[in-house]
C-alpha cells in the first residue's frame, strides 16, 4: 500500500511532464470553420502548454479570402502548427498549399500532392487581363514570402504552382525542400521532426517531442455542422427545399410550418454560398427557376414554366460555383433535383391550389346545396336523409311530408335548414 501511494503520484507527474500534442483534422474545401477551428485549438493548446498543434489536411482548396485568414493565423500564431497533410491519396490543392507553406513545419504522407494554386474570377469566366496579373502578383509575393525560408527551389516551385498551377507529389516536395518529412501517421511525424526548430513570432523555438501524449481535438458539434453545409450540394439542396418550403407557405398561409423551415433553410443556403464563393450568375439563375416554378403554380401552362425552371435550375447549378475546384455540383444530384422540383411545382402544387379553390365536400359547410328527402314529417322541424346520412333539419316553407325532395339552404349548429325543391314529384325516401 504505501510503495502503491509513491508509484502513482510518480506515475501522474512523469505523466503530467511529457509533452502534449493537440491533433486536428480538416476534410474540405478551406471556409471560415477552419478559422475558428485554429482558434479554438490554440487557446487549447495555452491552456494545456502544448508543445505543437498539428492539423491534418485535406482540401481541394478555398476562396482567396478565407485562405488570407488561415495564413494569418498561422502566421501570428503562438504555438507552433504542422500541417500534415493526410491521409494517402489526400491533397493541398489551391488555397491549401498556401496553408500548407505557412506552417511551422510542414509534412505529407505518401502518395499525398500539393500545389495547382492559380487563381480563378469568382464569375469562372476569364478574368480581365489587367486584373489577373494583378491578383496573381500578389498571390505569388504571398506564397514567395512563405516559401523562402525554406529555399530557393522551394520558392520558384511556389511561383510556378500559381503562375502555371504546377503539383508537386510528397516525394517532390520533399526533394525540393517545401515539406520537412514524409510521414505515414501523427507519431511517425512527431518523431521525425523532434528536436527541430522553428520561428514562433519572430523567436526560435526547438520541438520537444519525445514521448509526447498526442490530444484529439475533434470539431464541436456547431464547428462540424457549419463545415457540413459548406458543401456545393448541399447548399443547394437547402436552396432548393427552401423555395419549396416558401411556395408552399404563399400557396397555403397560416401554417407557418412551411414558411418558418423555408426561411431557416434559406439563410443556411445563403451562408454557404458565401462561403463558397457563389457567383451572381448563378444566384440569378436559381431566382429566375423559382419565379417560373411559381408561375406554373398560379397559372398552369401545361409545364412550359415548370421546364423554363427546370432548364434555369440547371444552368444555375453549374454556373454556381464555376471554375471552382474546391465546391463542384454532382451533374447526377443536380438532374435528379431539376426532374423533381418540376414534376413538384406541376403536380404536387398545382394539385394544394386546386384544392384550395374547390368547394368543402365534407362537413356542416359541405352540405349547403345538397338535395335529400324528408324521412320524418318538418313540422317544422323532422329527420331528412341527405348525401347517405340522417340529419334533424327545419322547414322555411311550412309543413313538409314525408318523401318531399328538400335542399339545404343553411345551418343553425347541427340543423339543416331547408326549402322543397319546386316542380318536383314527392317520393318515398329510399334507405
Amino acid at each position: 500500500m504505501v510503495w502503491a501511494n509513491i508509484v502513482h503520484p510518480l506515475a501522474a507527474l512523469a505523466q503530467s511532464e511529457r509533452p502534449q500534442v493537440l491533433v486536428l483534422t480538416f476534410e474540405g474545401p478551406v471556409t471560415p470553420v477552419l478559422v475558428s477551428y485554429l482558434e479554438r485549438a490554440e487557446k487549447e493548446a495555452l491552456q494545456r502548454d502544448a508543445e505543437l498543434i498539428v492539423l491534418r489536411l485535406d482540401t481541394p482548396g478555398g476562396s482567396v479570402e478565407v485562405m488570407g485568414d488561415v495564413v494569418r493565423h498561422l502566421d501570428n500564431a503562438q504555438v507552433p502548427v504542422a500541417v500534415f497533410v493526410w491521409p494517402s491519396g489526400a491533397r493541398a490543392a489551391s488555397a491549401g498549399t498556401f496553408v500548407v507553406l505557412a506552417a511551422h513545419v510542414a509534412a505529407m504522407a505518401p502518395k499525398t500532392t500539393m500545389g495547382a494554386a492559380s487563381p480563378v474570377d469568382a464569375s469562372g469566366a476569364e478574368m480581365d487581363e489587367t486584373l489577373a496579373r494583378k491578383i496573381t502578383n500578389d498571390l505569388v509575393a504571398s506564397i514567395r514570402a512563405h516559401a523562402e525560408r525554406r529555399g530557393p527551389d522551394a520558392a520558384e516551385w511556389a511561383e510556378l504552382a500559381v503562375r502555371e498551377a504546377v503539383v508537386a507529389t510528397a516525394d517532390e516536395a520533399l526533394e525540393l525542400g517545401l515539406i520537412d518529412a514524409i510521414a505515414r501517421d501523427v507519431p511517425d511525424l512527431l518523431e521525425q521532426v523532434d528536436g527541430v526548430s522553428v520561428e514562433v513570432q519572430g523567436e526560435p523555438h526547438t520541438l520537444h517531442l519525445r514521448d509526447a501524449v498526442i490530444v484529439e481535438l475533434p470539431m464541436t458539434p456547431l464547428e462540424q455542422f457549419l463545415h457540413t453545409i459548406a458543401d456545393p450540394n448541399i447548399a443547394l439542396l437547402l436552396l432548393s427545399l427552401a423555395g419549396v418550403a416558401i411556395l408552399i407557405e404563399l400557396q397555403s398561409p397560416g401554417g407557418y410550418v412551411a414558411g418558418i423551415f423555408g426561411v431557416i433553410a434559406l439563410v443556411l443556403g445563403f451562408y454557404a454560398l458565401g462561403v463558397l464563393d457563389a457567383n451572381f450568375a448563378g444566384l440569378g439563375l436559381l431566382l429566375l427557376a423559382f419565379f417560373l416554378f411559381f408561375l406554373e403554380v398560379l397559372s398552369p401552362s401545361v409545364g412550359v414554366f415548370a421546364l423554363g425552371g427546370g432548364i434555369a435550375f440547371v444552368l444555375a447549378g453549374l454556373l454556381l460555383f464555376n471554375g471552382r475546384e474546391y465546391a463542384t455540383v454532382s451533374l447526377p444530384f443536380l438532374l435528379t433535383m431539376a426532374v423533381l422540383l418540376v414534376l413538384f411545382s406541376i403536380f404536387v402544387l398545382t394539385t394544394v391550389v386546386r384544392l384550395r379553390k374547390k368547394p368543402p365536400v365534407t362537413g356542416q359547410e359541405g352540405m349547403i346545396g345538397l338535395v335529400g328527402v324528408v324521412r320524418e314529417p318538418l313540422t317544422p322541424e323532422g329527420i331528412v336523409h341527405v348525401h347517405g346520412e340522417v340529419w334533424r333539419a327545419r322547414s322555411l316553407n311550412g309543413t313538409l311530408d314525408v318523401g318531399r325532395r328538400v335542399r339545404v339552404v343553411g345551418l343553425e349548429g347541427m340543423t339543416l335548414l331547408v326549402e322543397p325543391v319546386e316542380d318536383e314529384t314527392p317520393t318515398v325516401a329510399s334507405t
